[in-house]
């Protein structure tokens, strides 16, 4: 009778090399590793942890030239990868995107579910409570049901509806805790409502695919402020967050600025983090560069909106029920022509963001730390520091993908 393969034990590893910390790049550094944690990261003259001295010398690794060790990456908007669907709420195929996603650099990420008819959405959802359990997974993000018809892109119209705080409540509840964030349109009736209801158990308002103005975001925006402040619990940031920007809503113009005006304004002043689909599809390079040069890194999400297609080849996909047809890299609703997802890993949104001119550590931080503060897992994921899980890739001068480890436990 065959015996399933044990998965490796984390050991003390010891990894010389340029290092990104939270202060920056350290160009002679180490990250040292013992079990699942981080034991030390920065230079490598200022180590001198007991128990580290007599290491099988395979865990003891001097980088490449050119070669650096940066923190996992943290991914707050994905719906799947490698053929794996999270809409779908099949765990087969959700188990394929996850270990296809870690493997790909994205050590901790948000299960994205799309909308769809109520009971699918609480099928997606005891899965992905399940997998959170687990620790596969940091959460679950509902991109809707509550979202605008004129700004639904490739969300399934059938299935949107004006805010329901009965529904809403039963999907927190069937998520046991694992429902992280919301996407909402802030103009329909009864958002008010459920802004509240969401702050009220602890999950984030993401305002995203709406046709609103300029004041009804604002107001919007500063009420999940106000309620994710008062609520006071542990693990919330605080403020909340836009999904992809420019996307799913009317485009700025200097005579009706609309909802991205509000949203860059509170992300200026600190009062939420605004998603950027860094891919060169959703957003031209020189707007991304134009919104960190606007608000700060500090005040931005580099996310894929990931779908099935990414890893894979051309071809056809699916996102939840609705066919997609990706070409040259671009995925498209074979419905009505609305990019549907992302195909990029959130490894290559960093290295386009640093392309459209974004300075490595600003990419990354967006892409790390600035998640996982959304999350409150702050002192878990988001960077190498003493005492955090040890998630850390690395990575040549081209931010090509060369290895990953999480939870001190190399993948590949």
């Amino acid at each position: 009778m065959s015996q399933a393969t044990a998965a490796p034990e984390p050991a003390k590893t010891l990894i010389y090399g340029p290092v990104v910390t939270d202060r920056g790049l350290v160009e002679h550094g180490l990250l040292a590793v013992d079990g699942e944690r981080i034991a030390y990261a920065g230079r490598a003259d200022h180590f001198d942890e007991p128990g580290f001295g007599s290491l099988d010398p395979a865990n003891i690794i001097t980088l490449p030239a050119g070669h650096r060790i940066i923190p996992g990456l943290v991914d707050l908007h994905n719906h799947g990868g490698n053929g794996g669907d999270f809409p779908s709420g099949d765990e087969a195929s959700a188990r394929t995107a996850v270990e296809f996603l870690h493997r790909a650099g994205t050590t901790t990420l948000l299960a994205s579910l799309v909308t769809a008819a109520p009971a699918d959405l609480l099928k997606g959802i005891g899965v992905y409570a399940k997998m959170t359990a687990e620790g596969l997974l940091a959460g679950i993000h509902l991109e809707g049901p509550f979202l605008s018809h004129a700004r639904c892109g490739a969300q399934n119209p059938e299935f949107l509806l004006d805010p329901d705080l009965e529904l809403a409540a039963a999907l927190i509840e069937a998520g046991l805790g694992a429902i992280a964030t919301m996407t909402y349109a802030p103009e329909l009736p009864g958002a008010a409502d459920l802004v509240d209801l969401l702050t009220s158990y602890g999950v984030t308002p993401s305002v995203g695919h709406t046709d609103c103005d300029t004041a009804t975001a604002a107001e919007s925006l500063a009420q999940a402020r106000e309620g994710l402040d008062s609520a006071g619990f542990d693990g919330v940031s605080g403020r909340p967050t836009v999904t992809h920007l420019f996307n799913g809503m009317p485009p700025m113009h200097h005579r009706s600025p609309g909802p991205v005006a509000a949203c860059l304004k509170a992300a200026k002043a600190g009062d939420a983090a605004v998603e950027l689909v860094a891919d060169n599809t959703h957003l031209d390079p020189e707007t991304v560069s134009m919104v960190f040069a606007l608000v700060g890194a500090a005040n931005i999400l580099l996310v894929t909106d990931s779908m099935a297609a990414a890893g894979l080849a051309d071809g056809q996909y699916t996102l939840g029920p609705s066919p997609v047809t990706v070409t040259d890299g671009v995925a498209i609703l074979d419905t009505t022509g609305s990019i549907a997802g992302g195909t990029a890993t959130l490894l290559d949104v960093v290295r386009r963001t640093v392309a459209a001119g974004v300075k490595l550590t600003d990419a990354l931080r967006s892409a790390t730390a600035v998640p996982a503060e959304v999350l409150g897992l702050t002192d878990e994921v988001g960077s190498l520091r003493r005492g955090l899980r040890a998630d850390a890739l690395v990575v040549d001068g081209g931010l090509e993908l060369q290895r990953v480890m999480r939870a001190g436990v190399w993948l590949n």
